[in-house]
């Protein structure tokens, strides 16, 4: 009969933790204990999604207002729409100085049987709109008029299109720039702070293996991209936010390892070369923010020129965007990651050997 050995017990009678589960351990108790590090982990990106999710929370809904003077059929048929806000004003003397002021894009006018239509030429897409629409109206208006039959009939019907309300797009991409700042920064400072200290120097001395040290600076990366995701997903959950997550929202989470993975070799890259922190500060600023920027984490990219969009292409940040907007949002399956988690594993892999090359125990 084998006997079983117990764990080892410290003198307090606490379990003996293991070299890799001491790091992660110190290395969690040291990230809560930084204010900073957690008020730009977590709040200051958290900021951008509160901030644009109300500012910008109600675009997909809204009316174009008109004003509209008298009543009568066509006016009837206008209020009717969807896509019209109708606005009463008493006189077209009253609605054409609102349309001068900028207040209203247009105003419609009827009396009896005479349409009188004024718009705005500041504003070329509401201008056609509001023109078509009340052509349309007033074209029905007199073939009814008329009595006759129409000779054509138009069937319409609503659609979903693949296009995203405000919050569908930003809660991807803002918490994709969040998990690049918590990963880059996290890596690059520990290493930085560490090796200004002399621990790496201490630890190499230990019998701890590289491999311990890496991974548990890993599994605390993971950690809080995790717990980012948590938090920036619920809060946008919210009603007054009204993120709305697809089927198979939850492929969303590999991705984000993924994703989590790539930016902390860049960390690492970064913190190789860094002897300070505020150079570390500064080199993972240079690279994020033009990265997310240049990645649809705060607009579309679609207006990009072409040039610009290759360049974006290279980014991990882009990868990481499209691929976590696709599943959560826009209910595609595991074939929309093939290509991002791909490209993250590319990138992980080469950015990673080049850190692995020129890294440094101890400043020189």
């Amino acid at each position: 009969m084998t006997v079983t050995e117990a764990p080892k017990k410290t003198e307090t009678g606490q379990p003996t933790l293991s070299p890799f589960q001491s790091l992660a351990r110190a290395m969690i108790k040291g990230f809560v204990r930084d204010k900073a590090t957690l008020f730009f982990t977590f709040l200051f990106p958290l900021m951008f999604l509160v901030i644009f999710g109300l500012i910008f929370g109600n675009q997909g809904t809204s009316k174009t207002a008109i004003g509209v003077v008298g009543d009568g059929p066509v006016i009837q048929a206008l209020g009717q729409s969807p896509a019209l806000e109708l606005k009463r004003i008493g006189t077209a003397e009253e609605a054409a100085r609102q349309v001068k002021d900028g207040d209203l894009p247009g105003f419609v006018a009827e009396n009896g049987t005479g349409i009188t239509l004024r718009f705005a030429a500041s504003d070329q897409a509401k201008a056609g709109m509001i023109v078509g629409m009340v052509n349309g109206v007033v074209d029905q208006a007199n073939i009814a008029a008329t009595g006759q039959p129409p000779r054509f009939t138009l069937q319409t019907a609503q659609i979903e299109d693949s296009s995203l309300k405000p919050i569908q797009f930003l809660t991807p991409g803002i918490l994709s720039w969040a998990v690049s700042i918590g990963a880059v920064f996290g890596a690059a400072m520990t290493l930085v702070n560490w090796r200004r200290k002399q621990v790496l120097r201490r630890l190499r001395l230990a019998p701890i293996s590289p491999v311990t040290v890496l991974g548990s600076r890993v599994v605390v990366t993971l950690g809080v991209a995790l717990a980012q995701a948590v938090i920036f997903v619920g809060i946008a959950l919210l009603p007054v936010f009204g993120l709305k997550l697809s089927g198979q929202w939850w492929l969303a989470i590999p991705l984000l390892v993924l994703g989590a993975l790539a930016f902390f070799s860049i960390g690492m890259l970064v913190g190789a070369f860094c002897k300070t922190e505020e150079a570390a500060n500064g080199a993972g600023n240079l690279v994020i923010l033009p990265m997310a920027f240049l990645s649809g984490s705060f607009f579309p990219t679609d207006g990009l020129p072409g040039w610009l969009k290759a360049v974006s292409n290279i980014f991990p940040m882009k990868h990481l965007n499209t691929g976590m907007t696709d599943v959560m949002v826009r209910g595609k399956g595991f074939e929309a990651l093939l290509v991002p988690g791909a490209v993250l594993i590319a990138f992980t892999v080469v950015i990673g050997f080049i850190a692995s090359k020129v890294f440094k125990w101890e400043d020189s």
